[in-house]
């Protein structure tokens, strides 16, 4: 049959779209999950000179996401058109775009944040005597009920603004659906908050669950960009870390710009050839915006192709500061991508700098590589035959070594025994030399006895650990403490830490050792694992802990005013130095019946610390570390809730027996007396001998590994087969 031709559609008539239909279209551009209606909310707070910022969320900020600031919030009369469309105070024409150094300016953050969520704004100006209320739908005043007026209404409120989004997305439900879960989009939520919080480190950032007594993100304000970056990433990357400085003045081939439209600055933190990561953690700013640009990545990634090992990536912090002119902020609906003049040769003069600074570094790196442990037990290799002569090596067995079985503890028969090639025999005699006994001076040290203080390390017999029994505790707090340690166990590690071998020391400073587990060898941060053992320790012994008496018993008053003195944070605060030392010794001094019982921290009734916990025998903290252990129980503890109360005073209690250097080695000067330097050299000495004799011993036979230790703690660096391919190509 023949086809039938379909006829041409009738054209359809062109209508406009209802204004409710045209918002929300807009609005999904602007928001497109509760981050971004975060990140639009932070950007106003930081417009209004806000030095302080508070988020709280619930479900992932679907259900709740407020944020409070103590800017210059917003006049009672420009309430009304707050959340309408087009409404701004930052720009009045469209020239002002060429000169904007502000966030927001094009005034659609709150008015599509209203067209998707229930909406309502509380704020007060200084000159104001009460805050006003008002609650927003579709861009315009809604009553707070039914029959009542639209118009805000007094209320109480601080200087400043508290915006509150509640169910996001309830009217789009494709948009609500399309949402990951609320664990995610926390994480997302989080992610916002760290950045800002590490651009603007002048600005108390507090980020919290709604319900949740303490905060996942708490910053101070007054400190600078990289104490931020050590609180939120975490000193394993503060520790690596590079800052530079460039501009447009260190271009000698550039030509003097004479209106400044060319001139720019740059500020970048990142890390050296000895920080690895899986993934990239890359911070872009922009004239204080934060931004994404995939060629500036790129460019500045491209940098460590020949510093780091393949497969791993730094952490970049980018701040450049652009004359607005050379700059146009809106090209993209949510304001995440800029562009800007001479963005090559200004890419490119950046990356040198960087380039240049970590050639200058070091001309060595250390290379790191983590198997196994994350994915559990590897499964055993069977044997593959090989050809040739790679076939005769395999069969050939060396006489007189010891050939213990991997992992295996049945008895070998001579039906089942089978040949075990060298790459798979394990050499774990306890007479096997460790690194300090390649080095004379240190071997001599560690085993010449030191006369008559039974006390000291030497005169000690290494290798005994004491049986610690756990104390019985009827606290639902310590029992739900206990149990989490459990939950969090990763067998795999705690199997390699309790059957490992001790090798040695590596460095002192950086707290980094080698120990042996099998065929593998692993670098680990002995600082890591020793501050994860004594919490639980802490935990284990709660309300039975032995003493450490201190004779004769310090003033608890004086041991803090010397923290406090050192304390750089406390500088830049506006309480005074002595007030800060009351609060904290008065806080103490009223709960010291509390902490001498469940904790053994005893403080006399005339302020003297008489005795502290003592968490392992034949280990003693560092002792110069006591200032600032009493001084962090002030501001570190949570006080006010049972359990929390206990958990933070047994971290900052960890935290105090992490060993460390009495005198880091890059201290001592040329002018440091032989008799400073002969103490520095035995209290090193002793230090060592605990690490061996005491840390160790206990991680081996107490620690339940968390699987956070395999993030940089614990690395595999060698595996015996592994060595053997290389070198039978060699």
């Amino acid at each position: 049959m023949p086809r039938e031709e379909s006829l041409p559609p009738e054209p359809q008539p062109i209508r406009r779209l209802q204004e409710s239909v045209i918002n929300r279209i807009a609005a999904g551009e602007i928001i497109h999950r509760p981050s971004s209606a975060l990140k639009e909310l932070i950007e106003n707070s930081l417009d209004a000179g806000s030095t302080s910022i508070r988020v709280t969320v619930k479900d992932g900020g679907m259900k709740l996401l407020q944020i409070q600031d103590n800017g210059c919030g917003i006049r009672t009369s420009d309430l009304p058109i707050l959340a309408e469309r087009f409404t701004t105070s930052k720009i009045s024409s469209f020239s002002d775009l060429s000169k904007l150094t502000t966030y927001g300016f094009r005034g659609e953050a709150l008015a599509s944040i209203s067209y998707v969520s229930h909406l309502s704004v509380v704020t007060k100006t200084k000159a104001e005597t009460c805050a006003w209320k008002a609650y927003y739908a579709d861009g315009a005043l809604i009553p707070a009920k039914e029959g009542m007026s639209p118009d805000p209404k007094p209320s109480a409120g601080n200087d400043g603004t508290t915006i509150t989004v509640e169910n996001l997305f309830y009217n789009t439900p494709t948009r609500l659906s399309a949402l990951r879960g609320s664990s995610e989009e926390y994480a997302r939520i989080l992610d916002v908050v760290t950045k800002y919080a590490i651009h603007n480190p002048s600005v108390a950032f507090t980020c919290k669950k709604a319900g949740s007594p303490t905060p996942d993100i708490t910053t101070p304000s007054g400190s600078n960009i990289k104490q931020a970056i050590k609180q939120l990433y975490g000193q394993t990357i503060a520790k690596d870390l590079v800052h530079v400085n460039t501009s447009s003045d260190d271009n000698e081939d550039e030509d003097e710009d004479e209106d400044g439209e060319n001139s720019w600055t740059a500020e970048a933190y990142f890390t050296n050839a000895n920080y690895q990561s899986k993934k990239t953690i890359f911070l872009l700013f922009i004239n204080h915006r934060l931004v994404e640009s995939s060629r500036i990545k790129k460019a500045l990634e491209s940098i460590y192709n020949g510093i780091l090992p393949k497969g791993t990536s730094p952490f970049m912090y980018l701040s450049l500061q652009l004359d607005p002119r050379s700059v146009d902020v809106n090209v993209h609906p949510t304001k995440r991508e800029v562009h800007f003049l001479n963005e090559e040769a200004i890419i490119e003069q950046i990356s040198t700098k960087i380039l240049e600074t970590l050639v200058g570094q070091s001309q060595s790196r250390v290379f790191e590589y983590q198997t196994l442990l994350t994915g559990g037990i590897a499964p055993v290799q069977s044997q593959m035959k090989d050809k040739g002569k790679g076939k005769e090596r395999e069969k050939q067995s060396e006489e007189g070594e010891d050939e213990v079985g991997s992992g295996s503890s049945a008895i070998s028969t001579p039906a089942t025994l089978k040949k075990i090639s060298s790459q798979h025999k394990v050499r774990n005699s306890t007479k096997d030399r460790t690194l300090d006994s390649m080095f004379p001076i240190l071997a001599s040290q560690q085993q010449k006895p030191t006369q008559g203080d039974p006390s000291t390390p030497a005169a000690r017999t290494p290798g005994r650990i004491h049986e610690i029994k756990e104390s019985e505790c009827y606290l639902s707090s310590v029992k739900s403490l206990r149990a989490e340690v459990g939950k969090v166990k990763h067998n795999r590690l705690t199997d390699v830490l309790a059957n490992h071998i001790f090798v040695g020391i590596v460095d002192m400073d950086k707290c980094l050792s080698l120990i042996q587990h099998e065929k593998e060898l692993y670098l680990v941060n002995h600082g890591a694992l020793a501050e994860e053992l004594f919490y639980q320790l802490g935990l284990r012994q709660f309300g039975n802990f032995n003493r450490i008496r201190l004779d004769p018993p310090p003033p608890l008053r004086t041991l803090i005013e010397l923290a406090v003195d050192v304390e750089e944070t406390v500088k830049k605060t506006k309480l005074s130095k002595s007030k800060i030392v009351d609060t904290i010794v008065d806080l103490l001094i009223e709960r010291r019946e509390m902490i001498d019982e469940y904790f053994s921290l005893s403080v006399s009734d005339d302020g003297n610390v008489e005795s502290i916990p003592l968490l392992l025998r034949d280990y003693t903290p560092n002792l110069d570390k006591l200032p600032l252990f009493l001084m962090r129980l002030g501001p570190q503890v949570n006080w006010n809730s049972e359990k929390e109360c206990f958990e933070t005073f047994l971290r900052e209690l960890a935290f105090f027996y992490v060993p460390e250097p009495l005198i880091p080695s890059d201290s001592q000067s040329s002018s440091t007396s032989d008799k400073a330097s002969s103490t520095a050299a035995s209290d090193e000495v002793a230090l060592r001998w605990q690490l061996q004799h005491a840390l160790f011993p206990a991680i081996s036979r107490y620690l339940v590994a968390p699987k956070t230790l395999l993030d940089r703690d614990v690395v595999q660096i060698a595996s015996l087969p592994d060595l053997y391919k290389v070198f039978e190509r060699c």
